[in-house]
Formats: structure tokens, sequence, C-alpha cells
């Protein structure tokens, strides 16, 4: 192992009643008779964003899924950058001794400007080297990891994710998956796992 590319929510941090709060909001506003919880949010974050607005919006259009979850986003943007939302517990710790070890990346089916924005309100993007997602790329995660490992000449880096999008996408970019089970999703194969960030110390 030369290298660890982590991805986002559920893994670093979880924004999930925050970006409810946001998207809750533009629904209204939009007079659509839906509303999301943070619970329903931990089980479609980590997919790409199209298959998220199909998830929750499944009798519009497909232009008017992607119009809402656009307006979505934005709204997210505006109140994490507001509020920020809670990282979990060890994970600096954690970085800050991985960081000294090896480069790290983040790999996210984010929109483009989220990973930026998570560096900023918390602080970590001076332990980061790189990162990518869809929103950047037009890619999904699979491609990206490929790309990270290919821009920076990385021989055998390993992934840290919480859901089985993740575990797929690990298995199609061949990369080894670390299974962060204090996340949101379920994996039962995983190369390893961890229960918590600080465990990455011991692991590697």
């Amino acid at each position: 192992m030369d290298s660890i590319i982590f991805d986002v929510d559920g893994t670093i941090w979880n924004s999930t009643d925050v970006v409810a709060q946001a998207w809750n909001e533009v629904l209204e506003k939009e007079k659509i008779d839906i509303r999301v919880t943070a619970d329903q949010l931990k089980g479609l974050f980590g997919r790409l964003l199209p298959d998220i607005a199909k998830a929750i919006l499944p009798d519009q259009t497909e232009a008017e899924q992607l119009r809402i979850i656009d307006l979505c986003c934005h709204a997210e943007h505006e109140l994490l950058r507001e509020k920020g939302a809670p990282v979990y517990e060890g994970l600096e710790d954690t970085l800050r001794e991985l960081s000294k070890r090896y480069p790290l990346f983040v790999v996210s089916n984010c929109q483009a400007g989220y990973i930026e924005l998570v560096f900023e309100k918390t602080g970590l993007g001076k332990y980061f080297t790189g990162h990518l997602c869809p929103g950047d790329t037009g890619e999904a995660k699979a491609a990206n990891i490929q790309t990270i490992a290919k821009k920076y000449e990385l021989k055998a880096p390993v992934y840290v994710g919480d859901t089985f999008g993740d575990y797929q996408a690990c298995q199609e970019a061949e990369v080894p998956f670390v299974f962060a089970s204090y996340g949101f999703g379920q994996v039962d194969t995983p190369d390893y796992v961890i229960e918590k960030p600080m465990d990455l110390l011991t692991l590697f």
C-alpha cells in the first residue's frame, strides 16, 4: 500500500441532518409534497446525483428531477457553509498521523465544490494531496479512483468508504476496500473493516 483514498459522507463527516433541512426547504418552496429525512439520505448518499433525484422524485420528469436536485445542492452548500457538519470522532488525529506516512486523497460521488466545502468547514484539507468527484470529471467513482491513481502515479492505493456502492467501485477499479462500519451502509465481504477512524492507525 502506498496511498489512501477516502469517501466523504459517512466516512469523514455526517451531513445528513443539515442536507435534509436544506433539501426540504427547496421542496417546500417548489410546492412538492415530499420531504426527506436524514435516515433516508443515509441510504441514498454515495449514489450519483441523478440516481438520488430519481429515487426522491420518481413522479417527476428527468429534466425536472435534475433541476430540483440542482436547487437542492445549491441550498445544501449554503447551509453547510453556514452550519458545517460533525466530523467523526478521532478522524483528524488519524489523518494527521496517516498523512505523515502516506499521501491521502478524496474521491466522492458528489457535486462540484462539495469536497472543497468539506475541507473549508473542517480544516482537514491540509492533510490531502488531491481529490475528484463526478462534478469535476463527469465520471463515476471507479473511474475517478483510477484517474487519481494515474495522475499521482499511485501503485497500490486502498479506498476507505462506507457503502456497498463504494465496495462495487473498488471492485471495478481493482483497489482494496476498507469498510468504515461506523458509516451509512452495509458491506458483507470487504477486504478490511474499521469500526472507528482511529482503527486505520492499527490497520496501516
